[in-house]
């Protein structure tokens, strides 16, 4: 029995495994993956990625054969490690940081005080901005080293495959939250189409009723089409990505 061989990777596999992964959106993209598959495409230049630096620059170059060039610094400027900090005496419990990290390195709920696990946090500085009042601050942790001498592939790994998590679980809630939506739908449908109209205003409330369930109901039949569209033509996370 023959055991075919996976296919290769991809150039956007393969610039993506030489991003820090902290997925802080500074190269202008929305994480490492669509950077990377904006290089691949050649929409984005390799100068972009502020946690990577000099070094991280240098990488890329390796890779796609191109002359190392300064970081641009429309992107920001290459700087020691940070991680960020909440000062839960002034934490409100709003919850804004816990879904701006990108990593799930913030835990706490809903008015209740928040806090930083650092080992997680990649330093993205995406929780700073939501923050309503200012108790979130960024402290340097790695001295004068800064790009790749600040991270290491361990690190990245590891962001990486928690962005990845988070991801995945943040579709299904959304998914398990448009099923119990739609049931209920079904549900008011039902109910409403058992009513019985004594008088013309009655009838005319009820197909009003009817009217507004269909178009909600036809809203998320549509978004569930798209959505399964999209896992569709998106390559699952153990088989090999296409470059965009």
């Amino acid at each position: 029995m023959t055991v075919p061989h996976p296919a290769p990777p991809s150039l956007a596999d393969q610039i993506e495994d030489l991003l820090p992964q902290t997925q802080c959106t500074k190269c202008g993209y929305n994480g490492c993956r669509p950077y990377a598959e904006a290089i691949a495409a050649g929409n984005a230049d390799i100068n972009q990625c502020p946690p990577g630096g000099a070094q991280g620059i240098a990488r890329l170059a390796s890779l796609l054969g191109k002359k190392v060039i300064p970081l641009n610094p429309v992107n920001g400027l290459e700087r020691p490690r940070s991680v960020a900090y909440i000062d839960e005496s002034l934490c409100i419990g709003c919850t804004l940081c816990i879904q701006a990290c990108p990593v799930d390195a913030i835990v706490g709920a809903a008015k209740q005080m928040h806090t930083v696990v650092t080992s997680l946090c990649t330093g993205c500085d995406l929780c700073v901005a939501p923050c309503p009042v200012d108790c979130i601050v960024m402290y340097p942790v790695s001295g004068d080293a800064t790009g790749w001498d600040a991270w290491s592939q361990t690190d990245a790994d590891e962001a990486r495959a928690r962005h990845d998590f988070r991801t995945q679980r943040l579709r299904r809630e959304s998914e398990e939250n448009e099923a119990r939506l739609a049931a209920k739908a079904v549900a008011k449908m039902q109910e409403v189409t058992q009513e019985v109209p004594a008088t013309p205003d009655e009838l005319a409330e009820k197909e009003r009723k009817r009217a507004i369930i269909a178009a909600a109901m036809e809203r998320a039949r549509a978004k569930a089409a798209a959505s399964a569209a999209a896992k569709t033509d998106a390559p699952s996370p153990n088989t090999p990505k296409k470059d965009a």
